[in-house]
């Protein structure tokens, strides 16, 4: 149980009491707090907000948070519950986000617990929201936290060939994950503050990425590579590390979709980013399994220990639905995303008695290196904890449900 003073505690219950009830939910009174129940007839993305605001009145809570942080996972759940907030106009979601905001960026524009000089490229997930909210309060403490962010991306160390580093603890190392978590946001800075004249960078991100890590036997992408090829977990030839890990290719594949919302439609690059979503989607969509969704280690389906996770397939559903919306992919993905959502409704969704649902098999994290190592081996990345509602399933639930609800 997360303690909070008692006032804030109560506050926050009857705001969201007050909040749902606009939004098909009623609230039958007990004798401490109103019991909140989320009607069933309402969307998934919806019905996923609503129980993530039920759970954690304040964003910051959400993974049994103790304290308010500037995390890459929060700010995945903030940009879902922003696409959501632009799509019902209703205030509850874009309430949600500002009182995060609010709470971790100062007036002066400083973000809690950020350190540019880390050089960690997660850091900068966070900052794609203050885009909007930059635009709906023209608050300047966004602006000034969207420009100490653009800054870190100017001096953040990068390979020989021009890819940045995941973390400036892991030199010479890109990982999948560092796509999504740095190039939409330069690409959208880029677009609505330089003219648009990073793109080439930001292509080269994904040039080097796919020079470097893709598989040519199974289409898929490898986690990392080690430009140094130092690391234990690196291949000596390569540098690669030596698996697929289901998550870290939805980052690779949403950060494309992400990225081209963006990138200008006559650019020489765009083609280019197009190809490589349509050779990735090509080769996920081999190992969906029959039920719909992917496994955790991409292509060793039911090898012992392999399980059907939650973060990694609504990515690729996410990734495979707005391909289509955007005339990027076939309109075959349209299907192949649906039959993968029904999976994670129908095999990783529970639903509570007064309507709250909960998303379970989520991996809880995952990763190269550090202390204790990760040695990137299949037994590594399934003995991962697995968690029920973990961040990292609760963002890409809504945003793969509303690509499929447009």
């Amino acid at each position: 149980m997360i303690h909070y003073k008692k006032k804030e505690y109560l506050t926050s219950i009857l705001l969201i009491g007050l909040m749902l009830f606009s939004r098909g939910i009623s609230t039958a009174q007990e004798t401490s707090k109103p019991a909140v129940v989320i009607s069933k007839d309402l969307k998934w993305s919806e019905r996923m907000a609503l129980s993530i605001m039920k759970r954690d009145p304040k964003a910051w809570q959400i993974d049994n948070g103790e304290k308010p942080k500037w995390d890459y996972k929060l700010g995945l759940v903030m940009m879902s519950f922003e696409r959501l907030y632009q799509k019902t106009n209703n205030p509850i979601y874009s309430t949600y986000v500002k009182d995060y905001y609010e709470t971790v960026v100062n007036p002066s524009g400083e973000i809690l617990n950020y350190k540019l000089e880390d050089y960690n490229i997660d850091s900068v997930n966070a900052g794609k929201v203050l885009f909007d909210l930059y635009n709906q309060t023209k608050d300047n403490r966004y602006l000034i936290a969207l420009q100490t962010l653009r800054k870190q991306l100017e001096t953040h160390p990068r390979t020989n060939s021009g890819g940045f580093w995941h973390k400036k603890i892991y030199p010479n190392q890109m990982w999948l994950d560092g796509l999504y978590m740095g190039t939409p946001f330069y690409a959208q800075y880029s677009s609505t503050f330089n003219e648009g004249k990073d793109f080439d960078d930001i292509a080269k991100q994904f040039e080097q990425v796919h020079l470097h890590t893709l598989d040519k036997k199974t289409g898929l992408l490898f986690h990392a590579w080690d430009e140094s090829k130092k690391m234990d977990w690196a291949n000596k030839e390569t540098g690669t590390s030596p698996n697929f890990w289901s998550r870290s290719i939805g980052w690779y594949m949403m950060a494309l979709v992400d990225d081209l919302d963006y990138m200008p439609k006559d650019h020489p690059k765009r083609k280019e980013l197009i190809q490589y979503l349509n050779d990735i989607s090509k080769a996920v969509a081999k190992y969906q399994d029959q039920s719909g969704l992917w496994y955790q280690v991409t292509d060793s389906g039911k090898k012992q220990g392999n399980y059907l996770e939650a973060s990694g397939s609504e990515m690729f559903v996410y990734a495979f639905a707005k391909g289509v919306n955007k005339g990027y992919l076939p309109v075959s993905y349209k299907k192949l995303a649906q039959k993968g959502f029904d999976g994670i409704t129908k095999k990783l969704i529970t639903v509570d008695a007064d309507g709250e649902i909960h998303i379970t098999q989520v991996c809880a994290s995952a990763g190269l290196g550090g202390n204790p190592y990760r040695d990137g081996s299949y037994e590594y990345y399934i003995k991962e904890k697995i968690k029920v509602d973990n961040s990292h399933g609760l963002g890409p639930f809504i945003l793969a449900a509303l690509e499929l609800e447009k």
